[in-house]
Order: C-alpha cells, then structure tokens, then sequence
C-alpha cells in the first residue's frame, strides 16, 4: 500500500511538473543582477532581455541586487521557486570565487543549475597617465623599483579585480596597495583622478577612457587583442606569457527547476544571443557573446572553482 501511495505521488509530480513545462512561460521573467546598473554584468542582462522576451512572448524584467559581494541576489534567487520564473544573472568572480572567499555564505552553488553561458570579457590593465610607464614590461620594471609606491583599485575584497591583481603581483615580483570600492563606478572615478593609479578590469568601464588618452592600457589579459582596443597587446605579447585573467557572465535557475523548463530556456537564450540586437549592445560595449549550453556551463564552474580556489588560498584572500 504504501508503495503504491508513493508511486501515485510520484506520478503526479511528474505529471504537474510536465504541465508547468507545457504552459510555461505565462508570465512575465525575472533576471536578478548581483550588481548596480552599468558594467559587463548588467550590461549582459539587457544585452539578453529584449529578444528573449520577444522570443518567450512574455515581459523580461531586469532587477538589480547589487551588494555584500553578490550574495544578496544569489540567497535570493537560491530561495525562489523552482519554476523558471526567477533567475540569476550570475557573474564568475562571485560564482566561482565566493565559496572560498568567504567562511560563511547563504548559498551554495549546488543551489543553482546551469542554463546558459551568455558573454566573457578579458580584462585590461589599465593606469593613470602619471605612472612613468608606456608598456607592461616597463610598468613591471617600475613597480619592482618601487614596491608598494602605487595604489591599484577593485570592485571590492575579493572581487575578480582583486583576486586577479594579486595574482598578476605574484607572477611579476611586484608589489601594490590594494584599495577596495563597491563596484566599478566609483572606482573608476578615483582612477581617472589620479588618486589611485592602477585597475584591471573588463573592457566597459575603461574603454572610452583608454580610447580618449585619460588612461593607459599595458595589456588586455586573454588570448586574443580585444576588438575595441586593437592597439594594446595581449599580456602573452607583451612578455608575460601564461597570465591570463576573464570574466564570464551565466544565467542560473535555482536547483529543483524542472529540465524541460531549463531546455526552453537555453534554446531561447542561445537564439536571443544569436540575434542583430544582441550583437549591436555586445559590440558597443565591448563584450564577447559566447553561448554555452548546460553542461558545458556546469563543467566551466567546476574548473574555475578549483582554480581560483587554489589562488585564494595561495595569497590568503578573504571577503569577510
């Protein structure tokens, strides 16, 4: 007999679980933000929202919850339905660095499945026009002549800035002061002023600066040259080979989300990605559309997890 109850109530959770999938989406969507408006995180969010609602036939609804280093909207989107109906736009340095950035956290990745990989921004090392340098061999030799002279800006304790920023510190010898802000907008300020000379991060929020002579770029820290700054090398070109540092933006649905659900979505995500609009808001800004279905998505976190693992703990970084 209760065998038999237990099959029934398994049966019919199938079957709700398959009419959520059938009717889905009739409402509008959430994309929670772990950031404030401006910078590759959000910016990849509207990149999305406007031709995936047009493809969902349904509202796309861009809602940022910036703060405590992303854990606010993650606990929140871990503690929504699992209904497809709330999502996270999640950023890498939060998803894959948090868990070891900090001794608590109110969230898990195994809270999440993955849905799609939506755009990857290399880094730019970037400086103010008074560093006495003009190239990243240079600018190496003037640190190592100078430790501890300059100050270097991140989003804040153990954002992707800061963990790459010491990571770049121990691959050269050098050494730099680390000044923490929240997010890209006001870290950027006191860079364009002068009152901190050194930021390495994703093409968007320096670009324009670079392109108007206000800052300088050594290097942008992926593979190729990026396509909005033509002119500034690779690291690996300009003689410091094996540094690599991007950032990655993923849409995540809490766990528990039915598959059928989580298939729609990428299909439509990828089909979003690949439209003329998409495209226009990722050239503009300088961000790399780069689908991912979801279990590629998944095995990225699992090595970028333990690789940036293995770097916090190597230069015993803490978030808290």
């Amino acid at each position: 007999m209760r065998r038999t109850r237990r099959a029934l109530i398994a049966a019919a959770a199938l079957l709700a679980t398959q009419a959520m999938a059938d009717t889905y989406p009739s409402k509008p969507v959430t994309l929670v933000v772990p950031n404030p408006p401006g910078g590759v995180v959000d910016t990849s969010a509207r990149l999305l929202g406007d031709p995936l609602a047009k493809l969902l036939g349904q509202p796309v609804v861009i809602e940022n919850k910036g703060g405590a280093s992303g854990n606010i909207a993650y606990q929140q989107v871990a503690g929504a339905p699992k209904d497809g109906y709330t999502l996270l736009i999640s950023y890498s340095a939060y998803h894959v660095g948090n868990p070891s950035l900090f001794s608590k956290m109110p969230w898990a990745q195994k809270d999440f499945v993955p849905v799609a990989l939506l755009t990857a921004a290399t880094n730019v090392i970037a400086a103010h026009p008074s560093v006495p340098s003009n190239t990243l061999k240079d600018f190496v030799a003037y640190l190592k002549a100078n430790p501890g002279k300059l100050n270097y800006a991140s989003q804040g304790n153990g954002s992707l800035a800061h963990v790459g920023t010491e990571l770049f510190q121990a691959n050269t010898g050098t050494e730099m002061l680390h000044v923490p802000y929240k997010g890209s907008g006001p870290a950027i300020q006191d860079v364009l002023g002068g009152q901190v000379q050194v930021f390495m991060t994703t093409p968007p929020s320096v670009m324009q600066h670079v392109q108007a002579g206000k800052l300088k770029a050594y290097a942008v820290t992926g593979k190729t040259r990026h396509p909005g700054l033509p002119n500034v090398p690779t690291t690996a070109e300009a003689g410091l080979a094996g540094f690599e540092v991007e950032a990655w933006v993923g849409l995540f649905a809490p766990a528990g989300t039915p598959p059928a659900v989580v298939q729609q979505l990428t299909e439509k995500v990828k089909a979003a990605l690949a439209t003329p609009e998409a495209k226009a808001v990722a050239d503009r800004t300088g961000i790399e559309i780069r689908y991912l279905p979801p279990a590629a998505l998944g095995a990225l976190v699992q090595k970028e997890t333990e690789y940036w693992a293995g770097v916090i703990k190597a230069k015993n970084i803490r978030a808290d």
